[in-house]
């Protein structure tokens, strides 16, 4: 437990003084948050039928930038801040200081999966998702979240550098759905989670 407030404080202080990674945070639900003005705002000559069906698919635009959110923005950050730690050797001293796969792990991506979280808030109320809507919405983001924050740390512990960890993040996040079955979203998950683990026990103080 200790390990993971350790690793935890160190990820939060980074992850606040770098205002790179809070404008992804922020910039997909401002989007979201200005279509949906541009929608309830009333155009002078814009015909009622297309008003209305703009309307009528907004909740589908908000999904759009939240799917953008979670499946590609959390993967390069994660890819970015794992392969950062191994470039500038902190991933060793953590494992020098007895810092295991598990805490690590936990520990970085639960700053950002703890921001994720009042985004994907923030997407349930620009949405106007309510009720039932808006609980299934938030499970399926913070599922999706999940699923790209080990990905995204998986990717960055197989890297070389800052660089090839973007390189590689990217393909795979354009190819990531959000609205995925829950069974398959947390087996991706657990799977990629224990490959995390041997590839950190084998790279980590070779770094």
């Amino acid at each position: 437990m200790r390990s993971v407030k350790a690793v935890f404080k160190k990820q939060f202080k980074g992850t606040v003084q770098n205002p790179e990674v809070l404008m992804i945070f922020i910039i997909f639900p401002l989007l979201a948050f200005v279509m949906n003005l541009m929608v309830v705002t009333d155009f002078e000559g814009v015909p009622a039928d297309i008003s209305e069906m703009i309307t009528a698919n907004m909740p589908n635009m908000v999904t759009m930038q939240a799917s953008v959110f979670a499946g590609m923005g959390l993967i390069t950050i994660l890819a970015g801040i794992v392969a950062e730690d191994i470039e500038k050797k902190s991933l060793r001293f953590l494992m020098m200081a007895g810092v295991k796969p598990g805490a690590y792990l936990i520990g970085v991506s639960g700053v950002i999966f703890l921001v994720s979280f009042f985004t994907s808030v923030a997407f349930s109320f620009i949405g106007e998702f309510s009720g039932v809507d808006f609980w299934v919405f938030t499970a399926a983001m913070m599922s999706g979240v999940s699923g790209s924050i080990v990905l995204g740390a998986t990717i960055g512990i197989l890297a070389k550098n800052q660089q090839s960890a973007s390189a590689l993040a990217l393909p795979l996040a354009a190819e990531t759905p959000l609205w995925q079955s829950f069974a398959i979203m947390w087996a991706n998950v657990a799977v990629l989670g224990v490959f995390f683990a041997i590839v950190f026990t084998k790279k980590g103080l070779k770094s």
